[in-house]
């Protein structure tokens, strides 16, 4: 696991800046948490390519940039080659000498050999950089679910490139300047998709994407896509079921390959469960798993991690906590995640990781499993609002909606009131929308309030329009099928994986993600919704493979989110923060927000009379990341206090 970074003239055969190797040092220390224990630097006519590395793998003799046999093919890497083993053998079988056991090393043999089309052999996470000196080419490519960050951008007739944004902002030709468009999707989405990011000028390469850069042209290319097409002939569910095992099994074998201390993430649901009983199958060593405690009921599940560690014999470790100490650590999020990003759980997903790698520094997770086999209950949720739909429209609006909105207030993590609130909001839109306005924070109306005249004017009012063209992409007419594939490339690429790489990289810790295997991926894809989805039990035929693997509890839980207790943190621990950051002067001096709105959402939060706790952090998170990098931009610290 690394940091990645460097750029490429447009005109390829341009000299290096004065500086140059100076320059691309100063970007690498922005990432130093990324890569705390070397650096790698190359600078030539036309390019530059530096990295910081975490060792994972060839400790000794595994650093980068690393080249093919007349260097006349430079690559650097964040993430790993899980089929690194597999592919070398191949090539060396094809000629190709190698001087390193590490997994990079494959990467430009096999540009050698496949050209740009070496993407379909890769089985890992990763986003590359790769200089092809003798046709003055870069090629740089992002795994197929979104696992590593790459961002980019063209300045002074020169493309940049960054596993992090605030790296890009190291170079000179950059300035962080807000995209007000992006603006809008953080706003509905809780996060800003691919191909946008927050800071004008500077995109995200989407999952699954490639970007190369030949001849002064920049060109874009998506070379992979998930298909949801039945398979055929269609395995029975108890063939299903074996199929998945043995293909989750291997994947979790391939994600244990490293050179130093390995373990599993346990919350007790199924997901991380699965990886951790394959883990313990695949081990010849006790497996250590990691989880948080937190003292707060309605937000702790560490009982079920314990059940599970015990059912298993896991060496097990906990971290007990205060939800209200975690609160402190809220007032760092805009220095270290330089994007605005507002879903709570990035909190104890940084405090499990800080945690964990105390004792390692690899961790198997079970993220993916919800998208893959439909696990999220808006799943279910989609049949309910489509009967909802159909009542008479006086029974909504005269009597549903409001005995909805007369509920009592509660704080506590997913309140039946919070709940209630969200589904009638949501079912008065299309399916694509109304699934955003359940996940999201700001439907398009609020937006119309919360945002100036000014802002408005020059902002796209079509805020669903990506999700609704992968919906049209997407393979299958099934109802639900189609969220999913949605959720893939939206909510996990950019929510859940982006939350997992910040908080892990904050305090170099690799996190790998076994039901991202590809293979593992496409047979989910390939079963039919009902084989996932059947009824109200979520990821059927996951529990199903895993049944006996298991104690039982696991499988009759209900989802339960990695929450903290927010809306009372905005009320009390967060007030003070909260009030200085969305103070009428600095919401008026900025000139995005409405400032009256904002502060009756504040008012009305703070007596109880509404739970705006969702739009508020919304907002606390864009300050806070606004403060570090808009208002008043200043170095990044090169490492987080541990």
């Amino acid at each position: 696991m690394c940091g990645i970074t460097g750029w490429a003239t447009l005109d390829s055969h341009a000299p290096p800046p004065e500086g140059a190797e100076e320059l691309l040092h100063a970007m690498c220390e922005r990432m130093v948490h990324r890569g705390p224990d070397s650096e790698g630097l190359f600078a030539s006519n036309g390019v530059a390519l530096g990295m910081r590395r975490l060792a994972i793998i060839d400790l000794v003799t595994g650093e980068q940039p690393v080249f093919n046999e007349d260097r006349s093919v430079a690559v650097v890497l964040n993430g790993e080659i899980y089929n690194y083993r597999e592919l070398r053998a191949d090539l060396e079988r094809r000629g190709h000498t190698f001087h390193s056991a590490s997994d990079t090393e494959v990467l430009p043999h096999l540009y050698e050999e496949y050209g740009d089309a070496m993407t379909r052999e890769l089985n890992g996470m990763f986003a590359f950089a790769l200089w092809d000196s003798k046709r003055r080419r870069l090629l740089i490519a992002r795994d197929r679910f979104g696992e590593k960050p790459l961002y980019w951008g063209v300045f002074d007739n020169t493309l940049l490139f960054a596993s992090e944004p605030k790296v890009l902002l190291a170079h000179p030709a950059v300035k962080p300047a807000l995209n007000l468009q992006a603006l809008r999707q953080y706003l509905s989405f809780d996060y800003v998709p691919a191909p946008l990011s927050i800071y004008e000028g500077i995109n995200k390469l989407p999952a699954a994407h490639k970007l190369t850069l030949e001849d002064g042209r920049v060109t874009v290319e998506r070379y992979w896509q998930l298909s949801y097409k039945t398979a055929d002939p269609l395995p029975s569910e108890d063939d299903a079921a074996e199929h998945l095992r043995e293909l989750m099994a291997d994947a979790v074998r391939m994600r244990l390959v490293s050179d130093v201390p390995l373990g599993v993430l346990l919350s007790g649901g199924v997901d991380s469960s699965s990886v951790a009983a394959l883990a313990v199958a695949a081990s010849p060593e006790a497996v250590k798993t990691f989880s948080i405690s937190f003292a707060e009921a309605s937000f702790d599940e560490s009982a079920y991690a314990r059940g599970v560690a015990k059912f298993l014999g896991t060496d097990h470790h906990e971290e007990r906590l205060s939800a209200n100490l975690a609160a402190n650590l809220v007032s760092e999020i805009g220095a270290w995640m330089d994007e605005p990003f507002s879903d709570p759980s990035l909190v104890p997903t940084y405090l499990l990781s800080r945690f964990t790698r105390k004792h390692v520094t690899v961790a198997l997770g079970g993220d993916g499993g919800d998208e893959l086999f439909a696990g999220y209950p808006m799943y279910a949720g989609l049949r309910w609002a489509e009967l909802y739909k159909r009542m008479p429209r006086f029974l909504q609006t005269g009597v549903i909606e409001p005995m909805v909105r007369r509920l009592p207030v509660k704080t506590k993590n997913l309140s039946f009131d919070y709940k209630a609130l969200r589904f009638v909001t949501g079912a008065k839109y299309d399916t694509v929308a109304r699934h955003h306005v359940w996940f999201g924070s700001f439907t398009p109306e609020e937006q119309l309030q919360l945002l100036t005249r000014e802002a408005l004017a020059v902002t796209d009012s079509e805020i669903y329009a990506q999700a609704r063209q992968i919906a049209e992409e997407c393979d299958s007419d099934n109802l639900v099928t189609r969220m999913q594939s949605i959720d893939t490339r939206l909510y996990l690429a950019e929510d859940i994986l982006t939350k997992v790489d910040r908080a892990s990289m904050a305090v170099s810790l690799e996190v790998r993600a076994p039901f991202l295997d590809p293979r593992v991926a496409e047979f989910a894809a390939s079963l039919p919704c009902h084989y996932k989805l059947r009824g109200h039990k979520t990821k059927y035929i996951l529990k199903k493979a895993v049944h006996g693997l298991l104690p039982p509890f696991v499988t009759r839980r209900g989802k339960k989110g990695f929450g903290v207790p927010v809306a009372e943190w905005l009320k009390v621990k967060l007030r003070p923060l909260a009030r200085d950051l969305l103070s009428p002067e600095r919401v008026r001096r900025a000139g995005v927000f409405n400032a009256d709105y904002v502060a009756r959402l504040q008012d009305e939060h703070e007596r109880g009379v509404a739970n705006h706790r969702k739009l508020l952090w919304t907002l606390l998170m864009f300050e806070l990341w606004h403060e570090s990098f808009v208002e008043t931009p200043r170095r990044i610290e090169t490492s987080i206090a541990r």
